[in-house]
């Protein structure tokens, strides 16, 4: 079931979110709080009564720091942004991620938002992540270097 996240359910989130930090940027209450806030979409899967998966997403005009997200709003007049799509290591391969990108795109389209945006990591590849999102549409349209040159993310895009 795809439901709306809340505060009770942060502590599940922020597990989640630390069992795929090698991917994501770290979490921390009070983090959350401010992206739960700024969240044009959040929301979680639950499987079996459990937070087994959540996506969080924001629009142009969020004040949010991420040096991604600032790259869309630099380039872009209207987008919604995929901040994070997280599933628990032990729900993965079943189509969660599948299921949270069509209601997502459900929802922007519903609001008359034609672009949905991403990045994912190029280096350290994450090859899982970009046949997941090139099997969704995604584009690539640009790169950047985080890090001080640690890290290279591919900037993705899909038009509705």
């Amino acid at each position: 079931m795809i439901r709306a996240a809340a505060p009770a359910d942060f502590p599940a989130l922020l597990a989640l979110n630390a069992e795929s930090v090698h991917f994501l940027s770290p979490l921390d209450p009070a983090r959350l709080q401010h992206l739960h806030a700024q969240a044009a979409y959040h929301r979680v899967l639950e499987v079996d009564g459990r937070v087994s998966a959540f996506l969080l997403a924001l629009r142009e005009g969020a004040d949010y720091d991420s040096p991604n997200y600032r790259w869309f709003a630099q380039r872009y007049g209207e987008f919604l942004y995929i901040d994070r799509v997280v599933v628990g290591a032990t729900q993965q391969g079943r189509g969660l991620g599948a299921q949270l990108y069509a209601d997502l795109f459900a929802f922007a389209r519903a609001r008359g938002v034609a672009q949905v945006t991403c990045e994912f990591d190029l280096d350290p590849p994450n090859p899982a992540s970009a046949a997941f999102h090139a099997r969704f549409g995604f584009r690539e349209v640009g790169t950047q270097w985080l890090d001080g040159g640690r890290k290279q993310v591919s900037l993705q895009a899909r038009v509705l």
